[in-house]
């Protein structure tokens, strides 16, 4: 795959540019804010059981190989205390367990009930229910910190960046990996024809509940809603972090790097 870097320094966009509110509200599936969140738990709940089904299918098996090659891109090394944020069914967390080496070391938070009922996790994963905007964990508690697809999902970047700045210990790291929407246009439409109309046939055809079609359909409109890559990184720094960084594959899958300095 080919993969580009972008710092800081590339973006040419002043520090003070932060985003609050990944995308504005999508009135298609809720009307304001207040709706959003109830909305979104509700269909992150009910949907659970076929996350992981629809999940393999989009990324034909290849998913676990790209998020454990991109944590050990980011500096996921072994003995590292990892908090896993939106760990939703454990896609990302179990493989954080099998680079640090002891599942005992790895911590997962998610809002949604109905996602932590459904994860699959090594055993000694601890799982705890919870939002970014409020961590219910001490300051300076990890040495790593991911948040794997969950960036669009969020209501306040600015606010979850800074708790996530406060729960790492000096010196930890903070990785993002998200799906953001491609600057070629071939690429744009590519997208959009495949996670905005061929998985949602895919999940109709194969999923349990009658739900599921419509939160990957969501899924894509939150990528083409969502805060473009420069204001992301903006935000980063205006909640403390330094080193600030995105490596992008193939024009599509971003992984945000920041350290607490």
């Amino acid at each position: 795959m080919r993969a580009v870097h972008l710092s800081m320094a590339d973006t040419g966009n002043a520090a003070g540019d932060v985003v609050h509110a990944p995308h504005a509200p999508l009135t298609g599936y809720y009307q304001d804010e207040a709706q959003r969140r109830g909305w979104v738990r509700r269909i992150f709940d009910q949907t659970a059981p076929d996350y992981d089904r629809v999940e393999w299918l989009i990324g034909l098996g290849t998913g676990s190989r790209y998020r454990g090659a991109a944590l050990l891109r980011a500096g996921l090394k072994p003995g590292m205390k990892v908090l896993d944020v939106g760990v939703g069914t454990g896609l990302v967390s179990r493989q954080i367990a099998r680079i640090v080496g002891d599942p005992n070391l790895v911590t997962g938070v998610d809002p949604s009930p109905g996602m932590l009922g459904s994860a699959q996790v090594p055993a000694g994963v601890r799982l705890v229910r919870g939002g970014v905007e409020q961590l219910p964990f001490a300051d300076h508690s990890f040495d790593f910190v991911t948040m794997g697809y969950a960036l669009r999902h969020l209501a306040d970047l600015s606010i979850a960046f800074r708790e996530v700045f406060r729960v790492l210990r000096p010196g930890g790291r903070f990785c993002i990996l998200e799906i953001t929407q491609p600057e070629k246009k071939f690429q744009a439409a590519l997208l959009k024809g495949y996670l905005g109309g061929l998985v949602p046939l895919l999940a109709r055809l194969t999923s349990r509940n009658a739900d599921t079609p419509r939160i990957w359909s969501y899924y894509y409109d939150t990528i083409a809603a969502c805060a473009e890559p420069h204001r992301v990184m903006s935000t980063l720094s205006s909640a403390g972090f330094g080193a600030v960084d995105r490596h992008v594959e193939i024009g599509i899958f971003s992984e945000y790097w920041s350290d607490k300095v």
